[in-house]
Parts: structure tokens; C-alpha cells; sequence
């Protein structure tokens, strides 16, 4: 009964934490000595050490004169230095926007100044890091972490002098983070509210004493940072880190730390299984307990295989760094559902509107409409004119495709600037994808239109092979006519090219805009 009463008592704390960003600091009280984060190369941070790293960034940002609401950057890799600045400024009130710290110079230093940033934590081995802060005249605070950066404060010799202690008046805070630009410059999705999350959530998820997280993709991506980093610290797991994606050494991980939870995408999916059966059977993966995936559209036939290897604890999810009603789908109804991404959720409506803003019947394929939470909207820093184009009432848009079976349920087709308009008719790609990645010689596939005189555009494919398979034209041949046997005539595409790589962004998602631009060279593709 004590028991009892203890574990609904350290609830009733978490819920109050959650209202002012201390959270951590709840668990550094209860679990002090636990590993908190385990980087890459193997170091490991306590909770206890954690939290009073984060109460001396707390210190050292007030003393350079931050207050609540000012903007923080952050530039490092994936180490236990984001965990540490990210709970600083949850206890603060200071609004954090983690950088993709694979951009130019210039890239970087256009979201410094656009977040209004007055400090900035960079990693000394970023190059960007010092000409890009340069160019940022705002900055009050420049910190170096893991090296010295000449004109920054050296991040474990500036906390050293700082009172670990609780900070005074804690008050939540809040993210910024930024879109991909694909078209244009990057653009802040801006909430004036923070995202609290529920305590029961993690337990729905299955978080207990011994959760391990593992986070193997880039940590100031959303989906990472909210399934693996921002639940690590709410669920009180071990937050384990990967630097940079390796399928085997992720299975000696898995292994070696007992991971019970993690976010993935489809081509981490894809690259597993393609890993040689007996590497495969090397490592006990029964830890797994809940694996968390989104970011881009899985093809089922990756999805099935997974499920087969790992059992049932597939969870997808659909939504962005914008919101949305948040689609979930956990694995024994997709298996009753192959392809979907979830039923329409009660709470805030979806609904797909075709070109002219009709509402599509089921089966039918269209932009994806999400409805904005009452008085939670989001808004992109600084361009009102963006966040008018992407609305439609109290509904706004990701430029995703999809359409809503009988039952409610939402299966993805693409992205609206990725459809392909063939005499006409609209053609999206990713169903294309997902029956090609079925034969057995593809590894991966990016379907795209290219031009054509009387049709406008033409459906090709773009294939990666797998290992021990060479490109020929035989086996292209092979490739159309499987895909002859399970697509309508007009989504066959008429042509195949072999490829070495295919681009993908950060966050896993094909970058479809780049395999089509060879084709489009010296051409205007109307969209």
C-alpha cells in the first residue's frame, strides 16, 4: 500500500513539474545516481549531475542577462550537453531552437538571427560554429562544448564556477524549432504556448523503472526530440545516444544497453533488414518493448517484415513539427489496417480537400487539412504570409497528400509539390514506392515525373539496388513488369533508371525534389 501511495505521489509531482519545466530535477531527487545520458563514446551523467549542469546554464544565461521568453541556439551533436542545455531552458522560460548543425555557414547563421537568439551552444567541432555565430550580432553569450572555439566560454570551464542549486523561480519554457526549407529559407513553426505533456502517456507507452531510450537519430530533429529525448527526461529512462547511423552497431546497442523504447524511421527500417541474416541473429533484442516511428511513409512490406522480426511493438505516428491532430496506429491495428497511419482522432478534426477546397469522399486522394487547437495556434516567425497560404479556416496544411479509407482511416499518398500530373492525372509517387520495394533486387526507390512533350509528365523510377544485384536493362525490364502486375496501367512508370544513392534529409524522407532535378535541367515544371 505505501508502495502505492508512493508511486501516485511522485505522479501528483511530475503533473506540478511539467507546469514549470523542473521535471528532471523531480527525477534527480529520486533516482540521483541513475544514468541519465550515456553518450556516445560511453560517458555517462547521473541524473543528479544533469540537473545541476542545467541549474548552472540557468545561472550563467541570466547572468549575461537572458530572461524569460528570450531565444537560446543550440549546435551540437547528439551528447549529453543537449540534454543539459534543453532542461535549462525548460526551467527558465526560455524558448530553444535546436540547429541542424549539418548546414553552411550562412544557413546557420540566417535561424540564429531570425530566432532572435542572444546565446548560442556550440559544439567546437562544427566548423560553422564560430564564422556563423560572427554573423550574428545579437548574441550575448557564445559557449563552446566539447573544445575550445576562440571568442566563446568554454562550457565545463564557465558551469565549473556556478552554483548547482536550484534556480530560483522556475518557469516553463518553450522550442522553436525549424522547418527543412526545402523551398526557400527555413521558417519557424512559433507556438506561444509550450507542448505539456501528460505523465500518463508515458506509462501508456509502457516507461517503468528500467526503461532505456535509445536515440540514434539527430537530436535537434522534432521527432527525436520529442520521442526520445523530451520522453527520456519525462519518463525518467536512461537516455542512450548514437552519433550517426550504423545498423549493426544499433543492434549491439540495443543488446548491450537493454533498449526498451525508441524513435525510428522507414529507412532505418529498411536498412536493418537488409542487414545478412546470420548479423541479424547475433544479438537478443527482446528488451524492445515499444518502437516509435513516423517522418516519412513506411512501405508496408518494410513495416510487415519488422513486425515479424521485432513482434508487435511497432507504434506509427503521423504529424509535424506544426502540430496536427497526431495520427497514431499502434501494430495489431495496422495489421488490420497495412498502410494506414491511424483513424481520424476525435479530438481535433482532419479532413482532405481536393484543388477547388471540396471535402473528398473516402478513397479519395487530397491535401491533408489539420484543425488548429483553440487558441494553440501555430504561426511561422515572421512570415504571416506563409501561415495564411497554409490555411483553409481554422484548418491548416503540410502540403501532405493522403485520403481517408471508409472506416476514418488515413493512408499517406505523398507530398502535394511531389505529385506527378500525367495528361492530367494526378499520380502520387509513394504508392508507386511502396509496391516497387516489394521485388525482390530493390533496396529503395524515389519515383518521379519527368518531362514530356504531350503528357507534361512522364512516371519514372529511380531504383537502388540491393547488394550482389547490378544494374541491366534486363532487370529493369524484370522491375516494369512486376510492377505491371500490381499497379493500374497509369501509374506504371514508363521508364527506370539505376542509381548508387538516393538523397535523403536528415530526418530520413527522400529528397524527391533533387532526384527530379537532373530531368527537369532547363525546363520549368509546373506544379
Amino acid at each position: 500500500m505505501e508502495a502505492v501511495k508512493d508511486r501516485a505521489g511522485l505522479a501528483e509531482r511530475l503533473e506540478a513539474a511539467a507546469l514549470d519545466g523542473t521535471t528532471l530535477s523531480v527525477w534527480a531527487e529520486v533516482q540521483p545516481d541513475k544514468a541519465c545520458v550515456i553518450d556516445p563514446d560511453g560517458r555517462t551523467r547521473s541524473f543528479a549531475e544533469a540537473d545541476r549542469n542545467a541549474n548552472r546554464i540557468v545561472r550563467l544565461l541570466r547572468r549575461a542577462g537572458l530572461t524569460a521568453g528570450d531565444a537560446v541556439a543550440l549546435l551540437t551533436s547528439n551528447r549529453g550537453e543537449f540534454v543539459e542545455v534543453l532542461a535549462a531552458t525548460l526551467r527558465a522560460g526560455f524558448r530553444i531552437t535546436p540547429v541542424n548543425w549539418h548546414l553552411t555557414t550562412d544557413e546557420i547563421a540566417y535561424i540564429l538571427n531570425d530566432c532572435e537568439a542572444k546565446a548560442v551552444f556550440c559544439e567546437a567541432r562544427v566548423a560553422a560554429s564560430a564564422p556563423a555565430a560572427a554573423q550574428a550580432p545579437g548574441l550575448r553569450l557564445k559557449v563552446a562544448i566539447g573544445g575550445d572555439i576562440e571568442g566563446f566560454l568554454n562550457y565545463d570551464e564557465a558551469l565549473a564556477t556556478l552554483d548547482g542549486h536550484a534556480a530560483e523561480a522556475p518557469v516553463l519554457g518553450n522550442q522553436m524549432l525549424y522547418t527543412s526549407g526545402t523551398t526557400g529559407r527555413p521558417k519557424g513553426v512559433f507556438r506561444p504556448n509550450p507542448v505539456i505533456v501528460p505523465q500518463a502517456t508515458y506509462a501508456l507507452r509502457g516507461y517503468d523503472s528500467q526503461s532505456v531510450q535509445l536515440c540514434a537519430g539527430p537530436a535537434y530533429h522534432a521527432a527525436p526530440l520529442a520521442f526520445d529525448i523530451r520522453a527520456a527526461m519525462g519518463a525518467g529512462a536512461t537516455l542512450v545516444f548514437l552519433d550517426k547511423w550504423d545498423s549493426e552497431r544499433t543492434l549491439a546497442t540495443i543488446e548491450e544497453r537493454r533498449v526498451t523504447h525508441m524513435h525510428l524511421v522507414p529507412i532505418m527500417f529498411q536498412r536493418l533488414l537488409a542487414l545478412p541474416p546470420e548479423v541479424k541473429a547475433r544479438y537478443d533484442l527482446s528488451s524492445v518493448k515499444y518502437i516509435v516511428h513516423g517522418a516519412a511513409p513506411c512501405p508496408p512490406e518494410v513495416k510487415h517484415a519488422m513486425i515479424d522480426w521485432f513482434g508487435p511493438v511497432l507504434n506509427e505516428y503521423y504529424a509535424g513539427s506544426e502540430g496536427g491532430a497526431g495520427f497514431m496506429i499502434d501494430s495489431h491495428e495496422w495489421l488490420r489496417k497495412p498502410g494506414s497511419v491511424g483513424k481520424r482522432p476525435a479530438l481535433l478534426g482532419s479532413k482532405i480537400l481536393d484543388e477547388q477546397g471540396n471535402e473528398c469522399p473516402p478513397n479519395v486522394a487530397g491535401t491533408i487539412y489539420h484543425q488548429l487547437p483553440p487558441g494553440g495556434a501555430f504561426t511561422y516567425y515572421k512570415d504571416e504570409a506563409k501561415t495564411q497560404a497554409s490555411r483553409v479556416g481554422d484548418y491548416f496544411t503540410m502540403g501532405d497528400m493522403g485520403y481517408f479509407d471508409e472506416d476514418g482511416y488515413l493512408f499517406l499518398t505523398g507530398r502535394s509539390a511531389e505529385t506527378i500530373i500525367s495528361g492530367g492525372v494526378n499520380i502520387y509517387p509513394q504508392e508507386i514506392d511502396n509496391e516497387l520495394i516489394k521485388h525482390h533486387a530493390v533496396a529503395d526507390s524515389a519515383t518521379v515525373g519527368v518531362p514530356h512533350d504531350e503528357w507534361g509528365e512522364q512516371v519514372k523510377a529511380v531504383v537502388l539496388l540491393k547488394p550482389g544485384y547490378e544494374p541491366s536493362d534486363l532487370l529493369a525490364d524484370e522491375i516494369l513488369a512486376f510492377a505491371r502486375d500490381s499497379l493500374p496501367s497509369f501509374k506504371v512508370p514508363r521508364s527506370l533508371d539505376f542509381v548508387t544513392e538516393l538523397p535523403r534529409s536528415e530526418a530520413g524522407k527522400i529528397q524527391r525534389g533533387k532526384v527530379r532535378a537532373r530531368y527537369w535541367e532547363g525546363r520549368t515544371r509546373q506544379i
